[in-house]
């Protein structure tokens, strides 16, 4: 279930209507083609996760490939990403809770964050067990979405407002800003698929990994296109791009004539928000104890309980989260704003990092006639073209005016954890050479 609806996240719910404004109902494309670099993304990862699995996923398989400044960085990074993703899940869940229930929203971002900490020291089983459960009212919540669109489409609801797909090319066309706001779209949605790597961390923690692996990736086609492309297709389809008043997903909902749509929106997202805090949590803390292992992080955090959960990293993450959180009620908007954007871009240096190693490893793994369940399509030449094509979306945000602050500071902050990095591994390595042979 993690395989399966672990990339719904509130970016889809909430995220999909920013997209669809900048693109119209040429978003389709925008999810086409953010979904295709994920496919082979994930498509890379899955070859070196099958043939080694390990909770720390691309950073063990960058130290491997590029040098450990790399695992160091990469895994930095990611940890930095998951960490502040805490605050902000946090207080979207807060956000809602306090409208749904009332009370003050700084009390339910401590309840929801200590709640969901909770369950990830227990056991892993409980974060799994958490993760089913969001999963399936995510899976439910979609495909009835799907199905009443279509419905809608077809003309079968009585009490629905709108019907047939003119809204394809309404009220100006299909690409109503042309095709760099095709672009323009892709970058947005881009965010909404981070996430999807993190089945690569769970399933190293189940009892046969390789095959879990191996049905993610190969699920990952199929996932992309329903839950993303189709469910998207249902809303351009059926509303003009210049009517979602409410959001996306609620705006098609009232169109469709359906009773509580704003309730039954609120909570699919509350769910979303806590699967993504409850992944944070497990994710940052995964990879948190994968640099404390390979001594990129202090020892302390490799300390576990008797069920085999890491849970100085747990709580290491979860205190530097809370931080987080506080600092978003209590810093200036803009500070909290310059702080997110440092991890702005940290999705696509993920993904080219993973690139990066395949080629790599992928290269060494052929020489020596190594097997996985799962191989990269046309290697080498594919993994060029990904890396050439994340490269030139990072070009294009630093162009855009709405994404220059991210990557500006994504660099920043990528530039400071690569040369710190570098210091480290060249300190290891100068300690091993002073180091007495025994």
């Amino acid at each position: 279930m993690i395989s399966i609806a672990g990339i719904i996240g509130a970016g889809l719910f909430v995220g999909s209507a920013n997209a669809i404004e900048e693109a119209g109902p040429a978003v389709i494309l925008s999810y086409l083609l953010a979904g295709t670099l994920v496919v082979l993304v994930m498509r890379m990862l899955g070859e070196m996760a099958t043939a080694n699995p390990d909770t720390g996923s691309f950073s063990v398989y960058a130290d491997r490939a590029l040098g450990g400044w790399a695992g160091f960085s990469i895994g930095w990074l990611y940890w930095w990403f998951w960490v502040l993703v805490i605050p902000v899940e946090a207080t979207a869940a807060a956000a809602i809770l306090s409208d749904l229930v009332s009370g003050a929203q700084w009390i339910w971002a401590l309840a929801v964050t200590l709640l969901l900490t909770i369950t990830n020291l227990v056991s892993v089983g409980n974060y799994g067990e958490f993760e089913f459960w969001f999963a399936l009212i995510k899976v439910v919540a979609i495909v009835a979405f799907i199905g009443l669109g279509v419905a809608a489409i077809a003309g079968l609801l009585p009490d629905s407002e709108v019907s047939g797909i003119s809204a394809l090319w309404q009220p100006d066309g299909f690409m109503p800003n042309g095709f760099g706001a095709v672009i323009a779209g892709m970058l947005i949605t881009m965010f909404s698929f981070m996430g999807t790597e993190i089945v690569t961390i769970a399933a190293a923690e189940s009892p046969d990994p390789r095959s879990g692996i191996t049905r993610a990736v190969n699920s990952v086609i199929w996932r992309i296109s329903l839950f993303y492309v189709g469910s998207i297709f249902v809303i351009v389809a059926l509303m003009r791009y210049d009517e979602l008043d409410a959001g996306s997903y609620q705006s098609t909902l009232q169109a469709m004539g359906i009773p509580g749509a704003k309730l039954i929106m609120d909570i699919v997202i509350l769910t979303a928000v806590a699967s993504c805090l409850n992944s944070a949590l497990y994710t940052a803390s995964r990879m948190l104890f994968s640099l404390g292992e390979r001594h990129d992080a202090p020892r302390a955090v490799n300390r576990l309980t008797g069920n085999g959960v890491p849970w100085a990293a747990v709580l290491a993450s979860m205190v530097v989260g809370f931080v987080a959180v506080l600092g978003n009620y209590l810093l200036p908007e803009k500070i909290f704003g310059y702080l997110l954007a440092t991890s702005g871009a940290v999705a696509l240096f993920v993904y080219l990092v993973i690139a990066a190693s395949q080629f790599v490893l992928g290269r060494r793994m052929r020489a020596d006639d190594e097997q996985a369940p799962v191989r990269m399509w046309l290697f080498p030449h594919l993994t060029v073209v990904v890396m050439a094509a994340i490269v030139a979306v990072l070009v294009l945000m630093a162009f855009d005016a709405d994404q220059q602050q991210a990557v500006g500071l994504s660099v920043l902050s990528a530039v400071f954890i690569v040369s710190a990095g570098v210091y480290v591994h060249r300190r290891h390595a100068r300690d091993a050479e002073l180091a007495p042979s025994s």
